[in-house]
């Protein structure tokens, strides 16, 4: 059952996956970021924009074919404007083409802070993502305790209320789907006040094994486990993640059975089925995004600074995405292969990412080192091997990715990663992928990306330089297989297979 399932139906059917689901059950949606975001105008007004982030991005389309609700925390004081102060206030969503309705959970300030910025962030994303050094972090002291029973569990059970009122008031049997490591706890607190309802929630990022979980509080894993195994249908992104996530229940909930060939978890008389999901993008969005008026003046500005051969990466910078590793075996290619000096350039799309945290901040100036170092070294009046832009700008990445005769991807542990899906559907340049082995995007993306190992420098540099070197014929037939790929597995499939999962067990 390692396998991902078959191809799901297209985009056409979407509509008929969700009339037959939402016949008989109410949908309610929850996750920590909401797709609509309320800014405060200077006259105090609430201005809805659209929300940011990976999951409000991946669920638009659903947003835009469903009538159900999603359940979002007021992330700042215009969703607390909006919201009127008050738990569960009932918004219609006022994007154009959305069909759902809002409700915000508005927790104490202080609440919240401990919830994101002590336990999901610092403790649970760096966990779940390898990246401590075990030696020296994390330090669970009473401040994680703290965070976690007056953070994280009173969050998740405001959002677990706040769902439970909006499905008694629906009076039809809901169907909860839930989003990510912010609301681990909820399927379990669904459960107890609606035994009959049916639970899904999808986990985003990587899942560690057993013995990493190991270097936190066990009572945390067991509970986190416990909770999840309360679901009735639990989705990853890779057949690595479930396997995981299995070995986890198995070591810190004693009394669940794992049957690891079916794919479940069997507990109190209740299966949870664990299935694997690549996420992936609306490919048709990229594409008019890649062909739009801005972008297309911003391609033209960048062929101004392109010289012979391009290698293009895009990330935020935050330290799993492995920017100055990526960076560091470019400066290893100029040292070992002169010849290529003043004929390749590197263009790195970098958006600043959670600045208030030290170590981002410390990743941050690693990378302008390094990227100092090797201009000074290897440029010249002419020529700059690196150029940066460092801002949050979708339409000028876009535009970047279809130059790019090498898309360098060396990321260090991720869920999933979009970049390497996005490039293959706009580059026009028959461009080669870099893919680390440990992206979550690797499973799918395997046949026509050249592998690399995060931590090897000496192996990405090697990878450059095949791509450089690669003949037309290869990089065509690598091009074909990756874009072939992703359109056949996008965001509707990705959506309409889990919808097809959750139909089957009504």
């Amino acid at each position: 059952m390692e396998e991902v399932a078959a191809a799901a139906p297209a985009m056409a059917d979407l509509n008929k996956l969700c009339e037959n689901l939402l016949a008989q059950r109410s949908l309610i949606l929850s996750s920590n970021r909401g797709p609509v975001e309320h800014h405060v105008t200077p006259d105090g007004r609430a201005e809805a924009r659209r929300g940011g982030g990976g999951i409000v991005t991946a669920l638009n389309s659903l947003a835009q074919t469903a009538q159900f609700t999603w359940i979002a925390s007021a992330m700042g004081e215009g969703d607390r404007l909006i919201s009127g102060g008050a738990l569960g206030s009932y918004y219609p969503s006022p994007l154009p083409g959305h069909k759902i309705n809002l409700r915000y959970v508005v927790t104490p300030r202080r609440v919240y802070h401990k919830y994101y910025n002590v336990l999901c962030n610092p403790l649970l994303w760096f966990l779940q993502h390898y990246m401590w050094n075990p030696p020296y972090n994390p330090n669970v002291d009473a401040s994680i305790h703290d965070a976690w029973q007056g953070g994280y569990v009173p969050v998740n059970q405001a959002f677990a209320r706040l769902a439970v009122e909006q499905a008694r008031a629906d009076r039809r049997p809901p169907v909860f789907i839930g989003h990510d490591y912010h609301l681990y706890l909820m399927p379990e607190y669904l459960r107890q006040e609606i035994p009959d309802a049916l639970i899904q929630h999808f986990i985003h990022i990587p899942w560690p094994t057993p013995r990493y979980w190991q270097m936190i509080p066990s009572y945390i894993t067991r509970q986190i486990c416990s909770a999840l195994s309360s679901a009735d249908l639990l989705g990853f992104q890779t057949p690595q993640d479930r396997r995981s996530f299995l070995d986890t229940v198995e070591e810190f909930v004693p009394d669940a059975q794992v049957d690891r060939p079916q794919g479940l978890v069997i507990r109190d008389r209740l299966t949870t089925r664990v299935r694997v999901y690549p996420i992936s993008i609306n490919v048709p969005e990229v594409q008019r995004i890649a062909n739009s008026p801005r972008a297309l003046e911003y391609e033209e500005r960048l062929r101004s600074v392109r010289n012979g051969t391009t290698i293009v990466r895009i990330d935020r910078a935050e330290p799993n995405k492995n920017v100055v590793r990526g960076f560091r075996a470019f400066e290893l290619l100029l040292s070992r292969h002169p010849e290529l000096r003043g004929k390749v350039n590197f263009l790195a799309f970098l958006v600043p990412s959670r600045t208030h945290i030290r170590q981002y901040q410390r990743y941050m100036e690693e990378i302008q080192q390094v990227v100092g170092r090797i201009n000074q070294t290897f440029g010249t009046e002419e020529w700059q091997p690196i150029t940066t832009f460092m801002e949050n700008n979708y339409t000028q990445a876009i535009a970047g990715m279809k130059l790019y005769d090498v898309l360098l991807v060396n990321t260090i542990m991720e869920g999933m990663n979009l970049v390497a899906k996005e490039g293959p559907v706009v580059n026009t340049q028959d461009g080669v992928l870099i893919l680390s082995e440990t992206s979550g995007a690797y499973h799918q993306l395997a046949g026509g990306a050249l592998p690399v190992a995060p931590a090897d420098i000496e192996g990405t540099m090697e990878a450059l330089y095949q791509a450089i070197i690669m003949s037309p014929e290869e990089r065509k037939r690598r091009a074909g297989i990756l874009a072939d790929s992703v359109n056949r597995e996008d965001i509707t499939h990705w959506i309409a297979r889990q919808l097809e999962d959750i139909n089957s067990l009504l």
